[in-house]
């Protein structure tokens, strides 16, 4: 981290909801996905980032929304950097606020854009990242978060449709099941031709077909599904050197490097927000 580089991190206690301000300059983060549904409010400058096949831009005023397990990077785009706030929401919540008038669930929103330009979507994040960080009331701070949601919902997201059925053998079907394999065993040293025996197909059409349904490769994934482990360990109250041995890195150091090249922050600054 750079002399002008800095960060805040806090964590909600009692709901799935993590905030983050930061400014970088220099700082790339590597291909990467969250749980929860994650909004940035850029600031200053302009950062850059592919997602969903694409390469995108967000600068001063504009929102990026990034669905569960949506892979993407980010970079400044300028030499000056950028400061954003980023906001992650987990989905049980989001679910809890969008109920129809009888109170139902009305189903998880989908993000048809991963940047919206909306001046009033932009003020209701950034008085809900506000009210997060900063001091405000329990209350003030479930309003905002309320509000922002439905803000997003109502101008950012597109109704779900049904999910098509999954043909065996397919692409998509190897890569579930590659996937359902690095859920069970992430702790496990697995290698190409586990994969591949797994789903009774080549390596290369393993690897192929999990990288185009998921956007990252298997070695990727189980990666991410460690730092997530870590996570929870850390905010659970547990040593951050167990937690990155329990978690299945090297040690405290190995852990320490990835989770700052995905989170943008050191898992000491991530057991402090807490």
């Amino acid at each position: 981290m750079t002399e002008h580089e800095w960060v805040q991190y806090r964590r909600m206690t009692d709901r799935p909801v993590e905030v983050m301000h930061a400014h970088f300059e220099r700082h790339v983060y590597d291909p990467h996905s969250h749980e929860t549904y994650s909004f940035g409010l850029t600031e200053f400058g302009a950062q850059t980032f592919h997602c969903r096949g694409a390469t995108r831009t967000s600068t001063v005023g504009m929102v990026m929304a990034f669905n569960p397990d949506e892979p993407h990077d980010g970079h400044s785009t300028t030499e000056l950097g950028f400061t954003y706030w980023i906001v992650h929401i987990g989905s049980e919540l989001i679910t809890d606020l969008l109920t129809d008038r009888m109170g139902r669930p009305t189903g998880l929103p989908l993000f048809a854009d991963p940047v919206l330009p909306d001046p009033l979507l932009s003020a209701a994040l950034g008085r809900l990242c506000a009210s997060l960080i900063g001091p405000a009331t329990e209350l003030a701070a479930d309003e905002a978060l309320a509000g922002s949601v439905a803000a997003l919902v109502q101008r950012g997201t597109r109704t779900p449709t049904k999910t098509s059925v999954v043909q065996a053998g397919s692409a998509a079907d190897i890569a579930r099941r590659v996937r359902a394999v690095l859920h069970d065993r992430y702790l496990d040293p697995i290698s190409m031709d586990d994969l591949a025996e797994t789903t009774e197909c080549s390596r290369f059409a393993m690897y192929r077909a999990f990288r185009a349904n998921y956007g990252l490769a298997p070695s990727e994934y189980q990666r991410l599904l460690r730092l997530r482990a870590a996570r929870r360990l850390i905010a659970a109250g547990e040593p951050i050197s167990e937690a990155a041995v329990a978690a299945g890195f090297a040690d405290q150091a190995h852990l320490t490097r990835w989770f700052r090249r995905c989170y943008g922050i050191t898992p000491g600054v991530y057991l402090a927000a807490g």
